[in-house]
């Protein structure tokens, strides 16, 4: 198992995210999406060649894994101590575009 780390933009997203859906389904919905994040990054950390790489011609390494029970996608590369975990976006963004402007 590898230790995640979470770049601060990240921070930024899980904020959208939980606003978004404390809006749309209420507190337990929220606290939902935060026990289901914690399980993804577990799951990543535990067996991070786990997720898709389907957007790594975006960047080296790239992979992807799905949130479960909600529309958000964890982006992260494994690198040798950790796992970098660099955005999580909502599956209806435009994702390459979201992900360009996270490396520029």
């Amino acid at each position: 198992m590898k230790p995640v780390r979470v770049r601060p933009r990240v921070d930024r997203d899980v904020d959208l995210a939980l606003a978004h859906v404390l809006e749309d389904a209420g507190p337990a919905a929220a606290a939902g999406l935060l026990r289901a994040l914690r399980e993804a990054f577990g799951r990543i950390a535990a067996h991070p060649r786990i997720g898709s790489p389907r957007h790594a011609h975006l960047l080296k390494g790239l992979r992807f894994w799905r949130v479960k029970r909600f529309p958000f996608l964890v982006f992260y590369l494994e690198q040798a101590k950790f796992v970098d975990v660099v955005r999580v976006l909502p599956m209806a963004r435009d994702i390459p575009a979201a992900l360009r402007h996270s490396f520029d």
